[in-house]
């Protein structure tokens, strides 16, 4: 038995050693520990309201079980297949869009020859991302308002009829997607672009030996070796497929487009912080947890038997 308890410290006070000698990295991940411990693991407990007819009064253990009726709920809320079809809409559009977009700019970056340049280009396309939408609504009013907006006034002097872009239900979802992949574009082409200037530059000097162009390097050498990076954001952006967005469809939305603006982010807001229902809202976000994780887990198997590869 001593020899066991001796065998089972070992271990312990070599990893305490490791511990110690790689303390400041440590130290340099603990506030990140410690803030999804606090954010995020801890709120899991309150999570239980869900399946509660829950009563502020009582609390959180003073509050009756009801089981599923709160889900159901919103399964068979009037307004729930709106809300899954402009959620899905919004999130898959932004993944159709945003993401090619994000590795075009970044492949034109890395192929610039003027340093200047490049920094000049990369700055000002991730400077939107440091802005808040409250800001952006602002720049968006003076670009598509269809009284004064720029946009306008070249359409009026073209002789065309002013277009209100946010407040018509035809518009409104492109102002939505165009403005997300303006504002977040430059930020989401940093990991591409790191992801780029990683390749080995030797494989570059043989294509250029063996008399291939830049249309050719991209497709046979740059492609391929920033695929797993690829596969990797869209599988995390996969997990998060039903956030669409809440801050912006927040700030931008209004009356006349809630049909095509109305995702599940606002109705929550709306029924669990306008309304005081909690137990509701509470079921939504959870609802919306356990289906992030399916498409996650499924999409990352598929992703691996077909490429090879994967998240984890």
């Amino acid at each position: 038995m001593r020899s066991i308890s001796r065998a089972a410290t070992v271990p312990r006070r070599n990893l305490w050693r490791e511990m110690v000698r790689h303390r400041a990295l440590y130290i340099l991940v603990l506030p990140s520990v410690v803030y999804f411990l606090i954010f995020k693991y801890l709120p899991l407990w309150n999570a239980q309201i869900a399946f509660k007819d829950f009563q502020p009064l009582d609390g959180i253990m003073g509050s009756a079980w009801s089981g599923f009726d709160n889900f159901m709920a919103f399964f068979k809320s009037y307004y729930f297949t709106e809300l899954i079809r402009n959620t899905l809409f919004y999130s898959f559009a932004k993944l159709l869009f945003g993401v090619p977009t994000a590795v075009l700019l970044a492949l034109a970056i890395f192929e610039s020859k003027r340093p200047f340049f490049r920094r000049l280009v990369q700055t000002i396309t991730y400077l939107p991302h440091f802005l808040s939408w409250i800001i952006m609504y602002g720049l968006l009013l003076m670009l598509l308002s269809p009284g004064d907006g720029l946009v306008n006034d070249v359409l009026k002097l073209l002789g065309f009829k002013p277009i209100a872009f946010m407040t018509t239900a035809s518009t409104f979802p492109w102002v939505v997607i165009l403005s997300d992949i303006w504002k977040e574009m430059g930020w989401s082409a940093i990991i591409f672009l790191a992801a780029l200037l990683a390749i080995d530059p030797s494989l570059f000097e043989a294509a250029d030996m063996e008399g291939a162009n830049a249309l050719q390097k991209i497709k046979y050498i740059t492609l391929p070796s920033i695929l797993d990076v690829i596969v990797v954001v869209v599988l995390l952006r996969l997990g998060n497929i039903l956030d669409a967005g809440f801050h912006q469809i927040f700030v931008l939305y209004s009356y006349p487009v809630f049909s095509v603006a109305d995702i599940i982010d606002t109705w929550v807001y709306r029924q669990g912080l306008l309304e005081f229902q909690f137990a509701l809202a509470t079921a939504v976000g959870l609802f919306k947890g356990v289906i992030g994780m399916a498409l996650l887990v499924t999409s990352n198997r598929l992703v691996r038997k077909l490429s090879g590869s994967s998240l984890y």
